[in-house]
C-alpha cells in the first residue's frame, strides 16, 4: 500500500531496501522451489516462513491494491490472468515474505525508534510536504486517504519499514571497493588520450547528381516504415492546477500577519550563535586549569596558553554554534552567559575541566514582517489554492460520477476544457509541429495513448497537486503514407545519405594514406581542411568533439588514424598520439562519485543475499490452493 509513499524516499539506503523488497523475482526461486503444499497451517493463512505467518486476508489486500495500481499505471483494464501472467501474484506475496522475515529480525535484534525519531522522520518525508516545501497535515492526511489507511495503521506500517531500513544500513554501510577496483576505475576514468584530427568537408553540390524517380521510389521503398503516419488522437482534457488557482492579491493583511506569528519563531528566527573556543584538561588537572586560568587572565591571549598545551585551533574551536549544538551542558551555559572576548570561570566538564572563551556573538535576529510578507502572502495563497483546487476536483468528480461527459462537468464547475483536434504520442500535431502549452504533458500523452474513445478514464493526480482530466474523442490509426505525402522528405533523406557515402568513401581513402606515412597536415591540406590538437580527450567527452567520435577515438591504440561521423552528418578524421594515466589519487571527487555507484551496486547485492539468507534459514511454505483462490485460476 505504501509505493507511492516509498518512491518518494530519496536517500540511497531507502532506495536499495525498497529495491530489495520490490525485487522479488530475484530471489524468488528460492521460496518457489521450496516446498508448496498445505502443512498444518490454516486456511487464514495463506504462506509461511519460518514462524511467520502470511493472513491469507492481508495478501488479499495487498494484491488488490498492486492490481489496483498496476491499472491506473497501465491506464486499461487488467484480468487477473494477465496479472499472473506478469507474475503480480508472486511479486507480492515475495515482498510480503521479505517484510516479514525482516521484520522478525529487527525485533529478535531489539531494534526500536522513538516516538520522537519517528515523528522527525516522518516530517522530513517529502511525500508529505506542501506548498511551502515542508510537512503538511493537509497532504499527509490525502495521502494516507488515497492508499486506504488510518494514522495508526500507516504508523504501524512506516515504523517497521524504517526499522528494516536501519537493519539492512546496517549491513551495507561499511561497503567499500577493493582496491585493485579502484585503481582499474581510475584507469577507466582519469584517461587522457591526446588526438589530431581534422573535419572532412562536405563535397560540393555539384558532386551530388539530382536523383531519378527511380532512386526516390528505390529509397522510399526501403525505408517505408520510418515514414508511416504515427496514430493521432483527438483529445478532450481538463487540468486544475494550484498555481492557476492561487492569487497573493486576494490575501488580506491580517491574514499576512497572522501566519508571520505562527511561524515567526520556525522560519524567521535565528537563533543566538556564538564562536566558542575551549581547553578541555585532564580529569584531576583541575589546579592546571586554573593556573591556565590566572594566565589569561593577566593579560595571555586564549590561543597562546592553547599552544602551551600542543594545541590547534582545530582542537580548541567549537565554531560558530547555538547552544543547543554544545553537547556539554556545563560548557554551553558558561559559553552564553559570558561576553565576547572573556574567558568563563573553570568548568567540570564530562572530562575534565574546561576553560571556555567566547571570541564574538551573533544576537538572536527575527526577519521583519515587511521583509517576509511577499513569501507569506504567496504561502497562503498556495495554501487556499491546494485546498480550492480539491474542491474543484470533488465537484467534477461527483458530476462525472453522475455519467456527465467531462465537458458538461467543467462547466458545471465554471471551467473549460481544451480539445485537442489531433495529437500523437509525442505531443505534435498532424503537421509534426508540436502541440504547445499542453499541462503535464508526459502523464497526459501516456494515459491517453493507453485509453480509448468511450473509456471512463481515471483522473490524473500530479506531485504538485493538480489534477488532469481526459476523454480521448477520436483515433486516427497509424498507416503507412504514400510517396506522393512525403516525396520532399524522401529527397532530402536521400541527398543527406549520398553526401554521407561520399564522405565514408573519402574518408577511408585518407586514412589510408595517414596509415600509409603521410602527415596529417599534408592529408588535411590535400582535403581542404586544417588539423586541431587536443591534448586531453577523456572517456566522459570533449567540448569539442561529439561523444560518438570519442568513443572511436578510445576503440583504437596509440599511433592508429581512423574516421568517424560527427554532429550533422560530418565525417572526421584522427590520430591517437599518445595515452596518459595520471598517478592514483584516492581522493580524486571524479573517482568518488564514480566508486559511490559501484559501492550501490553491491550494496543492493548484499542486501539481496541477505535477504535470500533468511528466506533459505527460515524456510518457506505457500497454500497454493488459498492462493488460488484470492487471484483465481491456477497460480504459475
Amino acid at each position: 500500500m505504501l509505493e507511492g509513499m516509498r518512491n518518494a524516499a530519496k536517500n540511497w539506503l531507502g532506495k536499495i531496501v525498497l529495491t530489495v523488497l520490490f525485487s522479488f523475482l530475484i530471489v524468488s526461486f528460492a521460496i518457489w522451489g521450496i516446498g508448496d503444499i498445505f502443512r498444518g497451517f490454516g486456511a487464514g493463512t495463506v504462506a509461511r516462513a519460518g514462524n511467520v505467518d502470511i493472513p491469507t486476508e492481508e495478501f488479499r489486500n495487498e494484491y488488490q491494491t498492486a492490481l489496483q495500481n498496476l491499472q491506473t499505471q497501465s491506464r486499461q483494464p487488467i484480468t487477473s490472468v494477465q496479472a499472473r501472467a506478469l507474475g503480480l501474484d508472486r511479486q507480492v506475496l515475495g515482498r510480503m515474505i521479505s517484510d516479514a522475515l525482516l521484520d522478525q529480525r529487527t525485533r529478535q535484534l531489539g531494534l526500536a525508534r522513538s516516538n520522537e525519531d519517528f515523528a522527525a522522520s516522518v516530517m522530513k518525508d517529502p511525500a508529505f510536504f506542501g506548498p511551502t516545501g515542508s510537512f503538511d497535515r493537509t497532504v499527509f492526511q490525502d495521502v494516507l486517504r488515497r492508499n486506504g489507511l488510518t494514522e495508526a495503521r500507516f504508523t504501524e506500517k512506516q515504523r517497521a519499514l524504517y526499522l528494516r531500513q536501519e537493519l539492512t544500513g546496517a549491513l551495507t554501510s561499511g561497503v567499500k571497493l577493493p582496491q585493485t577496483m579502484l585503481e582499474m576505475l581510475h584507469r577507466y576514468t582519469s584517461e587522457t588520450r591526446s588526438v589530431e584530427f581534422f573535419t572532412l568537408p562536405a563535397p560540393p553540390d555539384s558532386e551530388i547528381a539530382a536523383p531519378s524517380d527511380k532512386d526516390i521510389e528505390t529509397f522510399f521503398e526501403t525505408r517505408k516504415t520510418l515514414y508511416r503516419a504515427p496514430e493521432y488522437r483527438r483529445i478532450i482534457t481538463l487540468s486544475v492546477h494550484p498555481a492557476g488557482v492561487a492569487d497573493p492579491s486576494k490575501v488580506s493583511e491580517a491574514d499576512v500577519r497572522a501566519e508571520y506569528e505562527k511561524v515567526k519563531g520556525q522560519r524567521f528566527t535565528t537563533a543566538e550563535q556564538r564562536e566558542v573556543q575551549q581547553i578541555v584538561f585532564k580529569s584531576g588537572e583541575e589546579q592546571a586549569a586554573r593556573e591556565a586560568l590566572e594566565k589569561i587572565r593577566a593579560g595571555a591571549k586564549f590561543q597562546a596558553v592553547a599552544e602551551e598545551r600542543k594545541l590547534t585551533e582545530r582542537d580548541i574551536s567549537l565554531g560558530l554554534v547555538p547552544r543547543e549544538k554544545i553537547l556539554d551542558p556545563e560548557v554551553a551555559k558558561t559559553a552564553f552567559s559570558i561576553k565576547a572576548g572573556e574567558t568563563g570561570d573553570v568548568v567540570a566538564g564530562r572530562f575534565g575541566p574546561v576553560l571556555v572563551h567566547v571570541v564574538k556573538i551573533e544576537p538572536l535576529a527575527v526577519k521583519p514582517l515587511e521583509e517576509v510578507s511577499e513569501q507569506l502572502r504567496k504561502d497562503i495563497a498556495a495554501r487556499l489554492a491546494t485546498e480550492a483546487v480539491q474542491k474543484l476536483h470533488e465537484r467534477i468528480e461527483d458530476q462525472r460520477t453522475s455519467g456527465k461527459p467531462l465537458e458538461e462537468a467543467a462547466k458545471v464547475a465554471g471551467l473549460h476544457v481544451r480539445v485537442i483536434e489531433s495529437i500523437d504520442a509525442q505531443g505534435r500535431d498532424n503537421k509534426g509541429q508540436p502541440v504547445q502549452d499542453l499541462q503535464d504533458r508526459e502523464i497526459l500523452l501516456r494515459a491517453a495513448f493507453a485509453s480509448d474513445i468511450g473509456v471512463d478514464n481515471e483522473t490524473i493526480s500530479t506531485p504538485d497537486r493538480s489534477y488532469v482530466w481526459f476523454e480521448v474523442a477520436n483515433v486516427e490509426q497509424a498507416r503507412e503514407r504514400r510517396l506522393e505525402e512525403v516525396r520532399e522528405e524522401i529527397t532530402k533523406a536521400w541527398r543527406e545519405d549520398q553526401i554521407a557515402q561520399k564522405l565514408r568513401d573519402k574518408a577511408q581513402e585518407l586514412v589510408k594514406k595517414i596509415e600509409g606515412g603521410a602527415s596529417m597536415e599534408d592529408v588535411a591540406k590535400e582535403a581542404g581542411a586544417k588539423v586541431e590538437h587536443l591534448p586531453d580527450v577523456k572517456r566522459t567527452g570533449h567540448e569539442k568533439l561529439a561523444l560518438s567520435i570519442v568513443e572511436r577515438i578510445y576503440s583504437v591504440h596509440s599511433g592508429k588514424a581512423e574516421s568517424a561521423t560527427g554532429t550533422a552528418g560530418a565525417r572526421v578524421i584522427f590520430k591517437v598520439l599518445d595515452s596518459n594515466i595520471p598517478p592514483f589519487n584516492g581522493d580524486d571527487p571524479g573517482l568518488k562519485a564514480v566508486a559511490a555507484q559501484f559501492e550501490r551496486s553491491f550494496s543492493e547485492d548484499i542486501a539481496v543475499q541477505y535477504l535470500a539468507k533468511l528466506q533459505a534459514d527460515a524456510g518457506i511454505t505457500i497454500n497454493q490452493t488459498i492462493m488460488r483462490n484470492v487471484v483465481g485460476g491456477e497460480t504459475n
